[in-house]
């Protein structure tokens, strides 16, 4: 059987623009290959935008890419076959309104129908796993080793041929340059640990030497006793971040590159706070909102997740005792989490401008006196201020709630993987 690695070589592939395709081509095999041009309606295949002309120009933005972008078809070793291809991720897309609805029609080029459409080329591919990965390498990982789960391994190949199929970019001289080491760093790893995390298979990856460096890879490839389950497997690919990014003018191909280089809970703990600190009152006008998102996305966000799901991958997720000590380690590093915001809003709160902290401790006094408070914090906070330890701690969740919302003391996944990497030996 062919197994179709999709290898750009004139443009970027994008994580949502792979996701979109793969709904596309799921929707075209279940519509079978005696259809020549396959149609839906546009809110199975995408969720998460209005459909005026501001959302519909990020749509076609995504579907213009797939005709032009310029891709080869081919099999990983000459063993499966002399098959090689090079067309259009799509041969043609169009949008139209059809009975007060958007429906999106679209074809493959006949060159490679015959193959796409072919249920048992892709069967073992599972959209309710495929909608979960957060970086384009991970999902193309996973489309390239899960139709080898009945085999246990792929074909050997090298490692070059691995670059432009994991990172969906066409080869460059800088890149075809590219030291093994820092394509292992940056993209093998994270991606395997993703691949393992999240699906129904377990991969190890395996290196060939020719003389001193590595010239070839394959997988091994494990089904998995339990894996992570959506509720949904046909829900359709979800623009909503995107659109949120460009409502606080965030130019929407910016929102993808930082979606895909952080990680999506990144990215959507990014822009919560971004909302917060546009809201607020007490902070300074921001004027550049995509700098000061990527400022605010932890630089190391990668790795730290790449080391969590590593360990989280050497577990047997169906073991007792391996879910007790999950949980105690995320309990531990909640605790950690919570001592650490806590310090960041003194700090904060200390560099506050005086008439600010008086007007906060007006209020807070106001509050305790509402809430019928301890008498001897209302007279340490009236005698002393904020900052005494009888009253700081209530003034710190003062100031949480009303600068950072109700879960102000709550990490997302994201922050709470940042305390982890820095504490890789949490009491259990």
């Amino acid at each position: 059987m062919n197994t179709l690695a999709v290898s750009p070589k004139n443009q970027k592939i994008t994580l949502l623009g792979r996701k979109i395709w793969n709904k596309l081509l799921k929707e075209a095999q279940r519509q079978g290959m005696e259809t020549e041009t396959h149609s839906a309606p546009m809110r199975e295949i995408v969720q998460g935008i209005d459909y005026n002309s501001k959302d519909l120009a990020l749509v076609k933005k995504h579907l213009r890419a797939m005709i032009t972008t310029l891709v080869e078809w081919q099999s990983p070793t000459k063993g499966e076959g002399a098959l090689w291809a090079a067309c259009g991720m799509l041969a043609h897309a169009n949008l139209e309104m059809r009975h007060n609805e958007m429906w999106v029609d679209w074809s493959y080029a006949v060159n490679m129908r015959q193959e796409l459409l072919q249920p048992y080329v892709w069967a073992h591919l599972d959209m309710e796993i495929m909608v979960q990965f957060t970086t384009h390498a991970a999902l193309s990982l996973y489309e390239n080793c899960a139709r080898y789960k009945a085999v246990g391994q792929t074909p050997k190949q090298d490692w070059n041929w691995w670059r432009p199929v994991l990172t969906g970019r066409p080869d460059t001289e800088k890149s075809a340059n590219l030291e093994y080491r820092v394509f292992k760093r940056d993209v093998l790893n994270k991606a395997i640990a993703q691949v393992n995390q999240i699906s129904d298979i377990e991969l190890e990856m395996v290196e060939y030497k020719s003389g001193r460096f590595i010239s070839a890879l394959q997988f091994r490839v494990r089904s998995k006793r339990q894996r992570s389950l959506m509720s949904d497997s046909d829900r359709p690919v979800d623009l909503a971040l995107v659109g949120r990014a460009e409502a606080l003018a965030i130019d929407p191909a910016k929102a993808e590159s930082l979606m895909e280089e952080f990680g999506v809970e990144a990215f959507e703990s990014g822009l919560n706070g971004l909302e917060r600190r546009l809201k607020s009152d007490f902070a300074e006008p921001v004027r550049d909102t995509y700098r000061y998102l990527k400022t605010m996305l932890p630089n190391e966000a990668k790795i730290v997740v790449a080391q969590m799901e590593e360990a989280a991958a050497k577990a047997d997720p169906s073991s007792p005792e391996s879910r007790r000590e999950q949980d105690a380690r995320k309990k531990a590093w909640g605790e950690q989490y919570k001592v650490r915001i806590r310090d960041e809003l003194v700090a904060e709160l200390q560099q506050l401008p005086l008439e600010q902290q008086a007007v906060l401790s007006g209020e807070l006094l106001s509050d305790l006196m509402r809430r019928n408070a301890h008498a001897s914090i209302i007279k340490r906070l009236q005698t002393s201020g904020w900052n005494h330890n009888l009253v700081r701690g209530e003034m710190v969740k003062f100031y949480g709630l009303r600068s950072r919302g109700e879960r102000w003391d709550e990490p997302t996944a994201e922050q709470l993987l940042q305390v982890a990497s820095e504490l890789p030996h949490a009491p259990l």
